[in-house]
């Protein structure tokens, strides 16, 4: 099976679209916002929240990036129409970012401001690490304006994530804690398997005693083993942090986190940009390669 996945995960770019598209239905919920709404109901009614995301990095038409602007601002309005149990997730460069800086931030702070009337909550997603530094101040300088209804990303995979943190605990800030999935420079990221979860789990530590609320995600049994054993060892409520999880991913993980009685978000992404996080989503994951193995038979 291992060679299979290999040669399946080398010939992405080959296999036709609608194949991957059988297969994307696992991971992504659909094209339209009404498609993300039913998914995140559906994950409601079985006690687990959703955060909504619609697809799409690195835009640089500036027509584009208020179309994308005011797309997220509907999810906001629906989250609040629907009653759902849902946040919202962002990019910074599918705002602006890779063209303005400025656009950017006046961007994502509008729909803070939005999410903050609707008693909502964003999450500024972290993408590759030449937009590190860029969302890491555009965050901080949310929270000095007091929009406090934000949190940011950082992956374990980073070298430079313990200073982050560090910094980060000191203002109270809310993070997601996430393995990372670019592929970095070994300068800037640690490769090893072993290496990223160890940086994983201490920076779990260093959050978890600084008393900052986190998002644990992750699908590695050792981390979540891991963070389970640091739950007990502080003695932390339920209300103190949350487990995360992708749509489609290890789902019988997943509901037994559930029954184990954490809380667990899962992120819901919808768009027409499905194409480019399917397959970032099935090359991360090359065991999926026995779903296109069916896909491509089927179809």
């Amino acid at each position: 099976m291992p060679i299979l996945n290999k040669l399946i995960t080398t010939a992405f770019p080959f296999i036709p679209k609608a194949i991957i598209g059988q297969v994307a239905k696992r991971y992504i919920a659909g094209i339209a916002l009404s498609d993300g709404v039913r998914v995140a109901n559906e994950l409601n009614k079985k006690t687990m929240m959703a955060t909504m995301d619609l697809l799409g990095e690195d835009v640089k038409n500036a027509v584009e990036i208020e179309e994308v602007k005011n797309g997220i601002l509907s999810i906001l309005q629906s989250v609040k129409e629907n009653k759902l149990t849902s946040n919202v997730s962002i990019k910074p460069t599918q705002l602006g970012l890779k063209i303005d800086k400025d656009l950017a931030y006046r961007n994502i702070k509008t729909i803070i401001e939005e999410a903050k009337k609707l008693d909502n909550f964003v999450r500024i997603d972290m993408e590759d690490a030449t937009t590190t530094d860029d969302t890491l101040a555009i965050y901080q300088n949310l929270k000095t304006i007091g929009l406090t209804n934000t949190g940011v990303v950082i992956q374990a995979c980073l070298r430079r994530s313990e200073a982050d943190v560090c910094a980060l605990v000191k203002s109270g800030a809310n993070i997601r804690l996430c393995k990372g999935i670019y592929n970095e420079v070994p300068a800037l990221a640690y490769k090893g398997r072993q290496e990223i979860r160890d940086n994983y789990l201490k920076l779990l530590q260093i959050i978890f005693e600084s008393g900052c609320y986190v998002g644990i995600a992750t699908h590695d049994d050792y981390l979540i083993d891991g963070a389970y054993a640091m739950i007990e060892k502080f003695g932390l409520k339920k209300e103190q942090y949350e487990f995360q999880m992708l749509l489609g991913v290890r789902e019988k993980r997943r509901d037994q986190i559930v029954k184990d009685g954490h809380c667990l978000r899962i992120y819901v992404p919808f768009g027409k940009e499905w194409y480019a996080y399917s397959t970032r989503r099935l090359q991360e994951n090359p065991q999926m390669a026995w779903y296109i193995t069916k896909a491509i038979f089927i179809h």
